[in-house]
């Protein structure tokens, strides 16, 4: 194929910093789970990007952290992973946290051959200072990338918005014209590399991190048991798995209401994401400790080799 780019483009940075927002507006479609709550990306997720000229493969990542736990380990393993292997890196930031926090990870980006690229997410909060008066956004942003620019001297910083898509045109430009020579890598009407199964599993798993509160939903992985589907219809059976009994009952709440409610704003979205008549049954099971067991990360997926 003559005059085609293709590239991979790893997108990094801290947790709610917007990094799952960005790649599901870059992509067009919900392909990340995107909600207010940190630490909500656990895997490597990729979504294509195609035209007729120009495949990108874009690749968000889990909020860098320091890990407490298994799961966590496997979390950074996955964000680390996707400096080795990227064409392009955008490291999101915003307007609001330290740009020093992390620095072991930030030291690992600044030594990239690749180019780098910093995006100032959440401009459109700039204008008021930390006690909530007004102030001028203008500065507030010269200084934000005047601090990026002492930190990753070498990479270009680009203001967005990606709630707003402020931005984002800009920066698709701007991967397109950095992108390699290259034919595709995969096929054309490729959305994503990860099967339907995943995805049942993340929207169930968004759910419960939009109606539970606390360590709820952290201590909740979810497998997606049966998956068979016809020309209008896809029957769904998952199951819903805590750490211990009493987070069971919390899940299911009085008389079922609370996983009902799950079920129902599942399933709608469930249905958009399939185009496709839905039936979900799920089930919640207790597995002990299955965020400190290597053999149960594992068998979710939590594996970045």
């Amino acid at each position: 194929m003559t005059n085609h780019k293709a590239g991979f483009v790893n997108i990094v940075g801290n947790p709610n910093v917007g990094k799952s927002t960005l790649m599901n507006q870059l992509v067009g479609e919900r392909i990340s789970i995107a909600t207010f709550k940190a630490q909500t990306t656990r895997h490597r997720i990729m979504g294509i990007v195609n035209t007729p000229d120009m495949q990108i493969v874009f690749s968000d990542t889990p909020g860098v952290l320091k890990p407490n736990y298994k799961l966590q380990e496997s979390m950074l393993a996955f964000s680390e992973s996707a400096l080795t292997d990227a064409d392009i890196l955008l490291y999101v930031t915003d307007v609001i946290e330290n740009p020093e926090k992390n620095k072991d990870f930030l030291e690992k980006v600044s030594k990239q051959t690749i180019p780098v690229m910093v995006l100032v997410n959440k401009i459109d909060e700039l204008g008021k200072d930390k006690e909530g008066k007004k102030c001028n956004a203008t500065q507030q942003l010269a200084e934000i990338v005047g601090r990026w620019q002492q930190l990753l001297p070498k990479a270009e910083i680009l203001p967005i918005s990606a709630k707003n898509k402020f931005g984002v045109d800009v920066l698709l430009k701007r991967i397109y014209e950095l992108l390699p020579d290259s034919p595709p890598f995969f096929d054309k009407d490729q959305l994503t590399d990860k099967p339907a199964r995943f995805f049942v599993s993340e929207i169930i798993r968004e759910k419960i991190l939009l109606y539970y509160d606390k360590e709820i939903p952290y201590a909740v992985e979810v497998r997606c048991e049966s998956f068979k589907e016809d020309d209008k219809h896809i029957h769904i059976q998952a199951v819903i798995y805590v750490e211990r009994e009493s987070q069971k009952g919390i899940i299911i709440g009085h008389q079922g209401v609370a996983i009902k409610k799950v079920n129902i704003e599942a399933r709608k979205q469930l249905e958009k994401f399939f185009d496709k008549s839905i039936y979900l049954e799920t089930f919640v099971k207790v597995d002990k400790d299955w965020r400190s067991n290597q053999r149960e990360l594992d068998s979710f997926g939590y594996n970045p080799e």
